[in-house]
C-alpha cells in the first residue's frame, strides 16, 4: 500500500491550536468498525458507552519539558529538543536541533543557569549533546518550556504547562503528549470504575518518530524510531486477566494499543509479560490485532503512523468516511482536538 493513500485535505480551521476550555468539552465520535456507522456524543458520555465489565488501558508517561534554547558562541539562539538521555548521569543527550545543518560537531553552546553544551556525534540527523551538568528533571521544569508540536502555531503559554499533560501523568519521558488521554477528569474516571469497569496503567514514552509523517512511498519500507514500554506486574495481571476472562480491552490512545501488540507480537501470544522494553512495531492495514478490541484516539495528521495505524484497526475504508463527516461536522483535529471511540 501507498503513503499518498493516507493522505486528505484539512481546512487549516480544523487544528486545533487551544485545547477546549474544560477537557470535558470535547466531542466524541463513535465510529462502529463492524458496520462502518457514525454517531456523534460528548466526551463526557464515553463511559455509558464502553463495552460492560470490559478494561481500559491508559499510557500514564509524563511529557518532558524538553525544549531548551542555547546561544552559539557567535551569538545565535538555537533550539534543542531533548529527545533522550544517552547516559546514567544525564549529561549526554539525544536532541534534535534547529538549523540542523549549522550545528556541526565541536559547536559549543550556552544555556540558562551556566550550563554549557557541546556538540559530539550526530545520529540519524540529530545531534549528540554533552552537557557539562547533568539535566535533570527539576532543571528542566525550571528552565525547559513544553514540546508543542509544530503545527501549533503559537509560543507554549502557561496553560500548556499543565493541559499538556495527561491528569493521571507519572513517569516523566514523553517528547509529546500520548493525546487520546488528554480528554479524561477525575469525573469521567470515576463515572467509569462506578461501572464496574477495571482501569489500567501502562508507560510508552512518545518519541518524535510516532508523529514524523512516513517518508517511504512504499509503506513496507518504512521503519518507526524505537520506544521505550514498561509494564507493571499489576498491570500484566489485569491485562491478562480480562483476556482469559473474555473480557474486552480498550486502549487509549496509540501508544496503549502499539505497547499492547508490541507484547503480543514479542510473545506470539495474547498476553503481556511485566518488563521494561522498546518497540519499533509499525501497524498498517493488514495487520492484525490480537489483544486490543476497542479504542479511544483523536483525528490525526495525513501520511502520519499513526493515521495508519487506526486504519488498520477500523477498517481504511470506515477511517476515510469517518474523517470525512469529521471535516464536515468541523471537529478539531491533532493534539488538542476531539475524539473518537472506535468500537
Amino acid at each position: 500500500m501507498k503513503t499518498s493513500h493516507f493522505s486528505f485535505d484539512l481546512p487549516q480551521e480544523l487544528i486545533a491550536q487551544y485545547p477546549a476550555d474544560k477537557r470535558d468539552e470535547s466531542r466524541l465520535m463513535l465510529l462502529n468498525r463492524k458496520n462502518g456507522t457514525v454517531e456523534h456524543y460528548s466526551i463526557k458520555d464515553l463511559p455509558n458507552l464502553l463495552p460492560k465489565k470490559s478494561l481500559i488501558v491508559f499510557n500514564n508517561s509524563r511529557v518532558r519539558k524538553a525544549r531548551i534554547y542555547g546561544e552559539s558562541e557567535t551569538g545565535g539562539k538555537v533550539e534543542f529538543l531533548l529527545l533522550k538521555s544517552l547516559s546514567e548521569e544525564r549529561t549526554t543527550w539525544l536532541s534534535m536541533v534547529s538549523k540542523s545543518k549549522k550545528q556541526k560537531i565541536g559547536k559549543v553552546f550556552s544555556f540558562d543557569s551556566g550550563l554549557k553544551g557541546q556538540i559530539t556525534g550526530i545520529e540519524d540527523s540529530h545531534r549528540i549533546v554533552e552537557f557539562s551538568e547533568a539535566v535533570t528533571e527539576n532543571w528542566l521544569d525550571k528552565y525547559g518550556k513544553m514540546p508543542l508540536p509544530p503545527y501549533i502555531k503559537r509560543e507554549e503559554e502557561f496553560s500548556d504547562a499543565e493541559r499538556y499533560q495527561t491528569i493521571y501523568s507519572k513517569n516523566t519521558g514523553s517528547v509529546a503528549a500520548p493525546t487520546a488521554g488528554l480528554h479524561f477528569t477525575d469525573e469521567i474516571l470515576e463515572k467509569i470504575s462506578e461501572l464496574g469497569i477495571e482501569t489500567a496503567f501502562l508507560t510508552l514514552h512518545v518519541g518524535l518518530g510516532t508523529f514524523l509523517p512516513v517518508r517511504s512511498e512504499n509503506l513496507e519500507e518504512h521503519k518507526m524510531h524505537s520506544e521505550e514500554y514498561e509494564i507493571t506486574k499489576e498491570t500484566a495481571d489485569k491485562i491478562n486477566n480480562a483476556i482469559n476472562e473474555g473480557r474486552d480491552i480498550i486502549a487509549v490512545g496509540t501508544t496503549s494499543v502499539r505497547t499492547l501488540e508490541s507484547e503480543a507480537m514479542r510473545l506470539n501470544s495474547r498476553r503481556v509479560e511485566e518488563g521494561k522494553r522498546s518497540t519499533d512495531i509499525f501497524i498498517y492495514p493488514g495487520k492484525e490485532f490480537k489483544i486490543v478490541d476497542h479504542m479511544v484516539t483523536n483525528f490525526h495528521t495525513p501520511e502520519s503512523s499513526l493515521l495508519m495505524l487506526v486504519s488498520a484497526f477500523a477498517g481504511k475504508d470506515n477511517i476515510d468516511t469517518a474523517y470525512q463527516k469529521a471535516i464536515e461536522k468541523k471537529y478539531h483535529f491533532f493534539s488538542y482536538g476531539d475524539a473518537m471511540f472506535i468500537l
